[in-house]
């Protein structure tokens, strides 16, 4: 986490104009995720909703590894331990975070999730988000080098495998 001298001189500050409007660094970290999070849902609206499978497939995949490429930084601090220690209103937001992916899955994949029981399609979004989580796409970026365009590849391959046939 930056300190205030060097958040204040990064956005061109006073450290006394950045404690003007916000009470500690506390409520600037989570200003910021804030910001963060509704700018990344604004970028990233859901597309080809109603497409066929490879469409779907190929539009949420685009869409979340945009997504992930452009904000893992941030998911990084966000999620740290440290960070998760010092607020846990961070905590709070990762969650929704998280559910706001479950969600898009099952907006995503609604004709292939309602063929399946209660408790298959439970465990089917949990591997789903896990699959497309920021965690994943950076360890397919970071610990195995993959390209975007290749890392994308994966995470198409994987889910159309995973998804039942409608």
């Amino acid at each position: 986490m930056p300190t205030a001298n060097e958040i204040a001189h990064a956005a061109g500050y006073s450290v006394r104009s950045i404690f003007e409007r916000f009470p500690d660094l506390d409520a600037l970290s989570l200003a910021t995720a804030d910001y963060a999070i509704a700018a990344g849902q604004a970028q990233a609206p859901a597309q080809n909703v109603d497409g066929d499978r490879p469409t779907r497939i190929a539009s949420h995949v685009r869409i979340r590894a945009q997504s992930c490429e452009r904000w893992s930084p941030l998911w990084r601090i966000l999620t740290s331990p440290a960070t998760q220690g010092q607020l846990a209103a961070l905590a709070m937001r990762a969650k929704a975070v998280r559910r706001a992916n479950v969600e898009r899955l099952e907006l995503m994949y609604r004709p292939e999730l309602a063929a399946l029981g209660a408790l298959q399609r439970e465990q089917l979004l949990i591997t789903l988000a896990t699959l497309t989580s920021f965690e994943s796409w950076d360890q397919m970026r970071g610990g195995f080098g993959l390209s975007p365009e290749a890392a994308e590849s994966v995470w198409r391959s994987a889910i159309d495998r995973l998804l039942p046939s409608e």
